[in-house]
């Protein structure tokens, strides 16, 4: 499989992972304070070939998705789950723990967010789903953006990111749907 877009990764380690995976070429930000220079880089890369995000599924690969989303437009999106960026032993969280195949799936689901689209799904809707708040908020949250692939949030990103990824209700209800049945 090659991909046609140039994949934004963390570091050395992720860019291996990927080439494990597939055949493809990346840009490593080496880290969440990307600079000046990468994010020129990227700008280039969406220009010519486009480019799909690929960060891992916690806090700094967040920071690292929203910079480059921000400084450059249109970028497609992949997510990996945070039980499929699990190395099998030791700690840590990543995507150069992931299988080739959960690579290679995440990379095929990818997605263009938009920031300029009609609310579908209300902050009520997914206070009456139990996504905001509630014992189970947060399982559900993860759930759901498993099934969505759209990533984990929280709640207040959720409500951005079902926006930007223009889920429809009727794709939404499915999977919360799925969500409900699973516990």
């Amino acid at each position: 499989m090659r991909i046609k877009e140039i994949i934004v990764v963390e570091g050395k380690d992720d860019t291996t992972a990927i080439k494990r995976a597939l055949d493809a070429d990346t840009i490593e930000t080496n880290g969440s304070a990307v600079s000046s220079e990468t994010i020129e880089k990227i700008r280039l890369a969406q220009e010519k070939r486009g480019v799909i995000i690929f960060t891992d599924p916690d806090f700094p690969g967040e920071k690292i998705r929203k910079k480059v989303s921000e400084e450059v437009p249109g970028c497609k999106h992949a997510f990996i789950t945070k039980k499929d960026a699990r190395p099998v032993s030791g700690k840590g969280i990543g995507v150069e723990h992931a299988s080739p195949e959960s690579i290679r799936e995440a990379l095929r689901e990818a997605h263009t967010m938009e920031n300029e689209i009609e609310e579908v799904i209300t902050q009520e809707d997914l206070l009456t789903a139990g996504l905001i708040a509630g014992p189970r908020a947060k399982a559900r949250r993860e759930r759901l953006g498993e099934i969505l692939k759209i990533g984990y949030t929280n709640g207040k990103q959720l409500h951005k990111r079902l926006r930007m990824f223009q889920i429809d209700k009727e794709s939404f209800a499915k999977a919360l749907a799925q969500v409900v049945q699973e516990e």
